[in-house]
């Protein structure tokens, strides 16, 4: 059972900094449901946490991506909601403990009241927001409340998949079906083409390095493409498998590779041949790097599990 607590915080007045960001006004006000930590109503009528000798693992559907909050110490892990026409709105986040314990079964998406959030694909989190694809716009919400800040149409894509946020809220997101291209997305919703036609082919997981260049994967090939932000390409490096999904890219320049296709994960030093650390991991696709427990969690989509390699 999940009980569900109402935010009290009201729009007007006491606005975090990334909704006054995102310029929320007074007219979207509404009360938003978040789901709480694990718990369950006594006999008394008093609702309490899970003991600490409990653990609950689980709580996934379909996690295609997942990114982690180092000021919380948790794994936001994406979930689909049950795959038909797009319209069901029933897709939802879950709060994971680095042991990949179950924290928060539904974060968002224990109600759906002010909420929309369909099959939530790639994911990144900058600046106390969450961002997310998700059927043909990329949605934020507010990272410490899990409150829904704005939804922006990307007309044309037809499989929004990977997603790498820069510093000032500008958002690159592939799309991997026909047209296969990387889409940027600025902070005023301006959407526009970033990179198109080779050396993309299915291009998949997204992310940025420590030079603020933009790091794209493909499914079709094992190609790992650096583009500046003029979207000129200025190198390109080959993980040890094709068929990847998700990327990673550490303070000291390492990459990480998953093949989704493959279940291998490949480290890329700077200037040296990938080579495989992890193998048979089934449905390997767009992790995260835990930065404070030093390991990569990886979502197994239709596994309904996440996978931990220690680095």
């Amino acid at each position: 059972m999940i009980i569900s607590v109402t935010l009290k915080r009201a729009f007007t007045g006491g606005l975090t900094a990334a909704s006054a960001l995102f310029g929320i006004s007074a007219s979207f006000a509404q009360e938003f449901i978040a789901g709480d930590p694990i718990g369950a109503v006594n006999e008394a009528g008093v609702r309490v946490p899970m003991s600490t000798n409990v653990k609950v693992y689980g709580s996934f559907h379909f996690s295609e991506s997942c990114t982690f909050d180092p000021e919380r110490n948790l794994i936001l892990a994406m979930n689909n909601g049950e795959r038909g026409d797009g319209t069901e709105n029933d897709g939802f986040v879950s709060l994971i403990n680095p042991d990949g314990s179950v924290h928060t079964p539904k974060w968002i998406g224990v109600t759906r009241d002010g909420l929309e959030l369909h099959h939530p694909l790639g994911s990144a989190i900058r600046n106390g927001v969450l961002y997310t694809v998700d059927v043909g716009h990329i949605r934020s919400f507010d990272l410490a409340t899990g409150r829904p800040l704005k939804s922006v149409a990307v007309p044309g894509s037809t499989i929004l998949n990977g997603i790498a946020v820069t510093d000032d809220g500008t958002v690159y997101a592939s799309n991997t079906r026909n047209p296969e291209l990387v889409y940027k997305i600025t902070n005023d919703d301006e959407v526009s083409v970033f990179a198109e036609g080779a050396p993309l082919n299915v291009p998949n997981g997204v992310a940025i390095d420590t030079d603020g260049n933009i790091v794209v994967v493909n499914i079709d090939d094992n190609a790992v493409i650096t583009y500046n932000l003029e979207g000129e390409v200025v190198k390109i490096e080959h993980a040890a498998e094709g068929g990847n999904d998700g990327v990673v890219v550490l303070p000291d320049g390492t990459k990480y590779v998953s093949s989704v296709r493959y279940g291998s994960v490949s480290e890329i030093k700077p200037g040296q041949e990938a080579f495989i650390i992890a193998s048979g991991v089934p449905s390997a696709a767009s992790m995260c790097y835990d930065s404070v427990q030093h390991q990569l969690v990886i979502p197994m989509n239709p596994n309904y599990s996440l996978a931990f390699i220690p680095l």
